[in-house]
């Protein structure tokens, strides 16, 4: 007996209609892009692993699914490490590929490949799935779709304030409540400048990024066990629990900071970008969260993530400025800042709430019946001239029993059926039946195109 097909844990089929939704996302999102001027690229699924190690800290390495190299992988491997099943140090030998783990490292790695054609500032988006080897739960996938926006060749911070307002455009199209909290990288060095710990400033961030997750106790015990001492901890704790306007945690944070300079010039930088949000206006909430450290090791300025308000879920959105990141492959002095929206678990949302369009999963506007061979052709001429004007159509193939054919209709939520017999053919009409409400009207071609139109 064959085994029963199936796909890796973390990954998905999509039905038509689940991909009706997803395209409803994909759609909007990208009518978004667009409407700030920003342009389409793609990269490759797979990447040189070169170009992926190292840019998204240790944890996140040990994420990257890692392509084996083509014909006898082990040849190059030396026995020593084969015979300690030395895996760590085996896969610079075994692998030189790796399915990219996020959008941005292969953008970064495109603009240095093609910076002579590209004029900057470049605004560009991208919607492709990604990969990454984690622990398969709700809302996290191990392939999944991103859909990034990024500006580089800009220092300017109107760019970050066009992407929160991007942010607001998008879900407000979709009918989300949302918060959008907004931190600085340049404050949280500044804290770990102040608190005596610069040199920890990777692990307090790796840390402090969970404590939604796990909660402050548990954060302050792995703070603990990456070696910051207990009087480091306790001069952390009013940060991470600061409360009050935006304006209010600003004021508290210039007195905390007051002895840093890498940690004022995060406040104002914070300042600019949440007054000019606030001046332009916003339907989301807008929160400055002391707590936000985003884990990837690349961002070097204003980092921001966004919650829904009325269902359980983690991130649905985040990015941030990341200075640095083209140095890395050889481009120096470039600065970028980005978003990734999280299209998997914004799908989640809109199932929990219903939030799709009525007309989204119907693909179909009008189906024609097919009484016979005459009455057939005739549908199809009808067909064609529904399809010349934008209306999609279609003929059932088989003179089958009307109830299969109906049963067809509903199953793709086709809101109208067409109807041409014998008394349709001598008159030069339609019978034209609405299927939410079940009526049925006689019309013309042309009138069935105005009322579908």
């Amino acid at each position: 007996m064959a085994q029963k097909p199936t796909i890796p844990k973390g990954t998905r089929d999509f039905s038509p209609i689940q991909m009706a939704k997803r395209n409803y996302i994909f759609n909007t999102i990208k009518d978004v892009f667009l409407l700030y001027g920003y342009q389409q690229i793609e990269t490759p699924a797979m990447e040189n692993l070169s170009t992926l190690m190292g840019k998204y800290g240790d944890e996140g390495d040990k994420l990257l699914f890692k392509v084996l190299n083509s014909g006898d992988y082990l040849r190059k491997v030396p026995d020593e490490l084969l015979a300690d099943k030395d895996y760590i140090h085996m896969i610079s030998h075994i692998s030189e590929k790796g399915l990219r783990y996020d959008l941005t490292v292969p953008f970064a790695r495109y603009v240095v490949m093609h910076r002579d054609e590209l004029q900057f500032p470049f605004k560009r988006y991208q919607i492709q799935p990604v990969w990454r080897a984690d622990r398969p739960q709700k809302g996290r996938y191990r392939e999944f779709y991103q859909c990034d926006a990024d500006v580089v060749g800009s220092d300017s911070l109107v760019n970050e304030v066009e992407l929160i307002s991007m942010i607001d455009e998008v879900f407000g199209r979709f009918g989300v409540n949302i918060v959008i909290k907004v931190n600085n990288r340049k404050v949280l060095s500044g804290i770990a400048e102040v608190i005596g710990a610069p040199d920890k400033i990777v692990d307090i961030t790796v840390a402090i990024d969970k404590i939604d997750k796990i909660g402050i106790d548990n954060v302050n015990a792995e703070l603990s066990e990456k070696g910051l001492s207990q009087d480091a901890i306790d001069q952390l704790q009013p940060l991470l629990t600061l409360s009050g306007t935006n304006d209010e945690k600003l004021a508290t944070l210039d007195g905390l900071l007051a002895a840093s300079e890498v940690g004022k010039k995060g406040i104002e930088e914070l300042r600019y970008v949440l007054g000019h949000v606030a001046e332009l206006g916003t339907k989301a909430t807008v929160e400055l969260d002391v707590s936000l450290a985003r884990g990837l090791n690349y961002y070097t300025g204003t980092i921001l993530e966004v919650k829904a308000c009325d269902v359980e879920m983690g991130s649905i959105t985040g990015g941030g400025r990341y200075d640095n990141l083209t140095g890395v492959f050889g481009m120096p002095g470039t600065s970028g800042v980005g978003i990734s929206f999280g299209a998997d678990r914004i799908y989640d949302v809109l199932n929990t709430l219903d939030l799709y369009p009525a007309d989204t999963i119907s693909s179909t506007r009008v189906l024609f019946i097919n009484f016979g061979e005459k009455e057939s052709s005739a549908s199809l001429r009808y067909v064609m001239q529904l399809r010349a004007q934008g209306i999609s159509a279609e003929v059932y193939p088989d003179s089958a029993k009307m109830k299969k054919q109906m049963n067809y209709a509903n199953s793709k939520h086709v809101p109208y059926v067409a109807m041409v017999g014998e008394n349709e053919l001598a008159s030069g009409t339609v019978a034209l039946k609405n299927m939410e409400t079940g009526e049925q009207v006689s019309m013309t071609i042309d009138q069935v195109i105005e009322k579908l139109k």
